[in-house]
């Protein structure tokens, strides 16, 4: 146990350790803001290309995803395109929102290689009504 009159050495102490924990550190140096969405929970982009990834062993198939360009700072993301023969109704030049896929750190989420974001809407219309057939996506 440190002595009486410790205090001041154990705060100093404390709050240099501080900055060995990642969550201190990104939030303090702000480098969420660094990040393609910037600190947003979504973000509008156009569809540059569709393409197919394959997935992490031990599963096996092709993962539909989307590159898009977004609006707010001209990066490009690739993004998860969910549910089935969904990539269909998307096509290039589209304005897709995206938003992140869940994963824990903000990171991917099970056998998808590097998928840090997914499809939420085309053109406005939320893609799971566009899939549900309740809507119709609009011709831009």
């Amino acid at each position: 146990m440190p002595g009486e009159f410790s205090a001041r050495k154990l705060h100093k102490t404390r709050k240099r350790f501080r900055w060995k924990k990642i969550t201190y550190t990104r939030k303090k140096m702000k480098l969420w803001q660094d990040e393609p969405l910037g600190g947003a929970p979504q973000a509008r982009g156009l569809v540059i290309s569709k393409r197919t990834i394959e997935q992490k062993q031990p599963s096996s198939g092709l993962i539909k995803a989307v590159r898009v360009q977004l609006i707010k700072n001209n990066v490009q993301v690739t993004a998860f395109v969910p549910g089935n023969k969904a990539v269909d109704q998307i096509n290039e030049h589209d304005e897709v929102t995206i938003a992140g896929v869940g994963g824990s750190q903000g990171g991917s989420v099970g056998s998808m290689w590097g998928l840090k974001y997914k499809v939420v809407a085309v053109n406005g219309i939320d893609l799971e009504e566009i899939l549900a057939g309740r809507k119709q996506k609009p011709a831009r």
